[in-house]
């Protein structure tokens, strides 16, 4: 039998504001420890010397971790002109360079092919899965991988500032898997002129703002006190994107067991995949049919 994992039986969303230097997977771990959860989970990777919003997701609230990761999110990031890296960012090995350098036009002009629906290769410094190994282990291997282009939506691409001709700051909205170091690289190559990306940070994502996250010396502070609790927001908060149900007394019953149950009506389509609730709480998540809640996801609240 397996060892059953310690901890305090705790659910609901901590908004963290990453430091550069540290692995996402490093943020879940002190939060954890922070809060003495048994459960925890982040939505959405963040490269280690990326910033911002990180949200860690405790418990329950695991369960709505994949609606997070499906939201669009918003990158505020800085872009080298000039030189390519092996890593596309500032952390690898300069491997070709250039003297030219696009005017401030010629840079928006060349956004708007990277706006829309387009197919964009990840870096070969990534933790996409290649004949079942990541392509980062593969690439520090020195094997050249090959990266199949992957679709990706991007809904806004704009130029924000030229601080001066050897950098561009760039925001982007884009929507699940995208990689801003292939942008960076993309448009550098698209340009004449290469590049890659010298500082990044996540804005937002989902409801979730880097504005609202606690820092790490803010966690470090309020770590294993009831102060921490107090900034937990409510799962319902993953699950902003879809439409909710109010659940009947009978219906959330059968709900919590797994089957179909009454919800009250709304204005949703049949077949719309949303949530249902009963007093102020997620019950589960699932498929609206003809007044009831085929559920997906159940929460044990």
């Amino acid at each position: 039998m397996g060892r059953s994992r310690k901890g305090r039986d705790i659910s609901g969303w901590l908004v963290v504001d990453k430091p550069a230097g540290l692995t996402s997977t490093a943020v879940v771990n002190k939060v954890r420890w922070a809060l003495q959860a048994k459960k925890a989970g982040h939505a959405g990777t963040l490269d280690p010397e990326a910033t911002g919003v990180l949200a860690v997701a405790l418990g329950e609230a695991t369960k709505t971790v994949p609606y997070i990761t499906d939201a669009l999110k918003a990158y505020r990031f800085t872009v080298r002109l000039g030189q390519a890296t092996n890593t596309d960012d500032a952390e690898g090995e300069v491997i070709a360079q250039s003297d030219t350098r696009p005017s401030d036009d010629e840079v928006k002009d060349a956004l708007g092919p990277f706006v829309g629906d387009i197919m964009q290769v990840p870096p070969k410094f990534s933790a996409v899965k290649i004949d079942g190994q990541r392509a980062y282990k593969l690439a520090r291997d020195g094997e050249d991988v090959e990266i199949e282009a992957r679709p990706l939506w991007v809904e806004e691409l704009v130029l924000t500032d030229r601080p001066d001709p050897d950098h561009v700051e760039l925001e982007m909205v884009c929507g699940k898997g995208g990689y801003v170091r292939s942008i960076a690289r993309d448009l550098g190559e698209a340009l004449g002129c290469y590049g890659h990306v010298r500082e990044l940070r996540r804005i937002w994502s989902g409801p979730f703002e880097a504005a609202d996250g606690l820092t790490f010396d803010q966690i470090e502070e309020m770590a294993q006190t009831p102060a921490l609790d107090e900034h937990l927001r409510p799962i319902s908060e993953g699950l902003a994107d879809l439409p909710e149900l109010r659940a009947t007394a009978e219906g959330v019953a059968r709900l919590r067991n797994g089957n179909p149950g009454m919800v009250l009506a709304a204005d949703v389509e049949y077949g719309e995949e949303c949530w249902a609730s009963f007093e102020g709480k997620p019950v589960a998540v699932g498929r609206y049919k003809a007044g009831e809640l085929h559920p997906a996801r159940v929460f044990n609240l």
